[in-house]
């Protein structure tokens, strides 16, 4: 970047300091709007909204697409019906899944256990004459409401209707129904129409039925899921059992009447699988402790930065204003759902952002220690960091692409704010900040003492300790697996795998006192045994610290042992409803997600591997780095078997942003070696473990720093968050200091190692 004058310079800091006002200010609109639930607000998933989620599968042989389609249709129009008022404020989510499955997402539904028993109900569809056969009229058409759709009433019932005969046909007599286009013959105008035809019952129930009806003019109304979807006049009787609806003001009218046809008469029986009632206040509450916790972070993390860099300090904490700002707008301009572990995704990515600063201030204090002046070290200093700035954040996108791609709903809210954590940090590192420090040296800021000297790296053997640090790592690990031993062999589980792998219901609920673990074990436990006659010992019980919450987990329950259960924490505690969230996972939700976490493990350490090989030019590199973040996951899962952490859907987060945070690490100190390696000229064993303890020394403190500031963020995730966050900060904060410790202590010795063997010292 050309250096800037000093009217340049004070452009440019007052045009950033508008655009931060104004960001900043809509990033507070939108966060006031999200907390107290008004138009501004961020679209919120079910564990920060409340609500429903389900997951059904299609029982049998594998649906066409168009069935999965119609199914996907028929369970909006469902919704929308069975939510009435709700339906104009609650934006309900059905999506397809695989070749089987549909989900279904409804946040903010105040009876979600009565929507859950509506869900997948089959709707039928009927074709009734316009008169019995006494010739009373067996509908009434009043027209249209405000909204397009047939205002009409049956005026009998549909089991009346199908015993005197004026149901002709159902659904189920439809082999096909689809939207077409016809010339009119008089007009030459093109006509929308639905093109029906029907088996060898319809065929002769609908010749019957429409010789007389074309006699006298009437209609035959097509009747579905307690409303009119179509009332056509017979013109000709019909008796080849091909049928001809016309009237359609447009081919998406056509379209919708087809599908709700074929929906009448769809043969696929859904099963649940998994489903997920959450208590609107316990989401309010993680919304409102995630923020708080992010807040807080985000304050200590700015005065750590200033009292390390001074000036650059200063300049980086602006920086992260203007890019959390930049974060939250994003969010909201895109309309991406936020989840908790998308919070979480968040919260670690501001940790993350300051990465890049740390590089590229440390970089600029080596240059002023070297003699160059401010200005010159400012330039270098960011075009040096740039290499391992890309490199690193780059693999940790992957980490992140792998995460949307194989993880689930949630997890890919998670993967999406920290993809988008990851380039905005860039941008504001290498863009943003960089315009600010030359700002702030055209302003006159341009002493050496404000922007720090780096100070002579730390003699220390890093390499010659190898075998001690190595030894530290296995020790751990193995006693990992012998805890995982040990518990498998008493439990039958050598982690303590949540609902989401094993199966069953877990109740959360919010008493309006605290219970010790033995108060809920001797009251609560054997009321809620009675009420689902079960035996006490079955019953699962965990305590939420700081807060009167319980967790009970159990077997499978179903939606009327649900409904039973809550129904006695109401009135035996006078638990509020929406304070009582409830999960439901089937086994074959579990299956799926051991494989899940394995596979997308696997991918994305390939990804990492064949990327660093070939930005490194040497597998080497890649090999130390892949097996460095092995043995960071080892110590994380050595974690989850000696703490006994829930090993759930936010496992897969965890292991993946630890493997992207690990690598980022790593490749900063092997960048630091490929520079140096350059200055060698004869490669011998002596000069590559000088070169290695050199490198590790000059990117000492940029470890640390970073690794502070992540871990301060994912610290107060730890201290404020709610339980489920909790389980996740945990892991993932030992996550963070192993990766520190790998890069440090781990991934440069084994590079050493490989580098040496079959070389003799001199």
């Amino acid at each position: 970047m050309r250096r800037l004058k000093k009217g340049q310079g004070i452009a440019w800091l007052v045009a950033f300091v508008v655009i931060l006002g104004l960001l900043g200010y809509y990033a507070a609109l939108v966060l006031t709007g999200t907390i107290n639930k008004t138009d501004d607000s961020l679209k919120l998933g079910l564990d920060l909204d409340g609500g429903v989620s389900i997951t059904y599968e299609a029982v049998g042989d594998t649906p066409t697409d168009e069935q999965m389609e119609d199914t996907i249709l028929k369970l909006q129009q469902r919704i929308e019906n069975d939510l009435g008022e709700e339906s104009s404020t609650t934006e309900a989510n059905v999506y397809r899944v695989g070749d089987k499955r549909i989900t279904v997402e409804i946040p903010g539904v105040s009876d979600a256990n009565a929507l859950l028993e509506e869900l997948g109900t089959p709707g039928t569809l009927y074709f009734i004459t316009q008169y019995d056969i006494e010739g009373n009229p067996n509908y009434t058409i009043n027209g249209y409401d405000a909204d397009g759709n047939i205002d009409g009433t049956l005026n009998y019932d549909i089991d009346t209707l199908i015993d005197n005969g004026s149901v002709i046909a159902t659904g189920t007599n439809v082999t096909s129904a689809q939207a077409a286009t016809q010339t009119n013959q008089t007009t030459n105008a093109t006509e929308y129409v639905v093109q029906l035809r029907f088996d060898d019952e319809g065929t002769t129930a609908f010749s019957a039925a429409t010789t007389a009806a074309s006699l006298t003019g009437d209609s035959i109304a097509i009747y579905y899921d307690g409303k009119f979807v179509s009332v056509p006049t017979v013109k000709n009787a019909i008796s080849d059992g091909n049928c001809i609806i016309e009237g359609m003001d447009s081919y998406e009218q056509a379209q919708k009447l087809a599908s709700y046809i074929r929906i009448g008469g769809l043969d696929i029986e859904l099963t649940e699988l998994e489903s997920q009632v959450v208590g609107a206040q316990l989401g309010s509450d993680a919304l409102r402790t995630s923020l708080i916790a992010a807040g807080v972070g985000l304050v200590i993390v700015m005065l750590f930065l200033i009292a390390m860099y001074l000036a650059p300090g200063v300049v980086a904490s602006l920086a992260l204003a203007l890019y959390t700002a930049m974060l939250i707008g994003i969010l909201k301009a895109f309309d991406i759902t936020l989840t908790l572990p998308g919070i979480a995704g968040m919260i670690l990515s501001i940790g993350m952002a300051v990465d890049a600063n740390v590089i590229c201030f440390a970089r600029i204090r080596e240059e002023i220690k070297n003699g160059r002046p401010v200005i010159s070290a400012i330039e270098t200093g960011f075009s040096k960091a740039l290499s391992a700035i890309l490199d690193g954040n780059i693999t940790t996108l992957i980490a992140a692409a792998v995460l949307g791609i194989l993880g689930s709903g949630t997890v890919k809210g998670f993967a999406i704010t920290l993809a988008l954590g990851v380039v905005l940090s860039m941008f504001t590192a290498l863009v943003i900040t960089r315009i600010l420090m030359n700002s702030f040296y055209a302003l006159g800021i341009r002493s050496p003492k404000a922007y720090g000297k780096a100070k002579e790296p730390t003699k220390f053997d890093f390499v010659g300790k190898k075998a001690i640090f190595i030894t530290i790592s296995v020790a751990i690990i193995a006693a990992g697996f012998v805890t995982m031993g040990v518990f498998k062999a008493k439990d039958g589980a050598g982690l303590n795998y949540s609902l989401e792998f094993l199966g069953g219901t877990s109740t959360t609920v919010d008493f309006n006192e605290t219970y010790t673990l033995e108060q809920l074990d001797s009251i609560v436990v054997p009321d809620i045994a009675s009420t689902l006659d079960i035996s006490e010992g079955s019953i699962q019980t965990t305590t939420v610290d700081g807060s009167n919450q319980a967790i009970f987990k159990t077997r499978t329950l179903t939606l009327d042992e649900r409904t039973a259960l809550n129904e006695m924490l109401e009135s035996k505690y006078s638990v509020a409803e929406d304070s009582i969230t409830s999960q439901s996972i089937g086994s074959t939700i579990s299956g799926e997600m051991r494989s899940q976490s394995t596979i997308a493990v696997i991918v994305a350490v390939l990804c990492m591997l064949v990327y660093i090989w070939f930005r490194f030019k040497d597998i080497r590199f890649a090999s130390s780095a892949i097996i460095a973040l092995i043995h960071d996951v080892l110590i994380v899962l050595s974690l989850y078997a000696f703490a006994r952490i829930s090993v759930g859907s936010a496992f897969i987060a965890c292991m993946l942003t630890v493997i992207g945070y690990s690598v980022n690490d790593t490749i900063v100190v092997f960048d630091r070696i490929r520079e140096n390696h350059k200055a060698i000229r004869t490669e011998t064993v002596e000069n590559l473990k000088e070169l290695a303890n050199s490198s590790l020394a000059q990117t000492l403190s940029r470890s640390i720093s970073t690794s502070i500031t992540t871990a301060i963020m994912v610290l107060m995730l730890l201290i404020l968050g709610v339980s489920s966050i909790r389980e996740f900060a945990l892991p993932l904060l030992a996550g963070v200091i192993a990766g520190t410790y790998s890069s440090i202590f781990i991934a440069t010795q084994l590079w050493y190692i490989f580098r040496v063997s079959g070389k003799k010292s001199n």
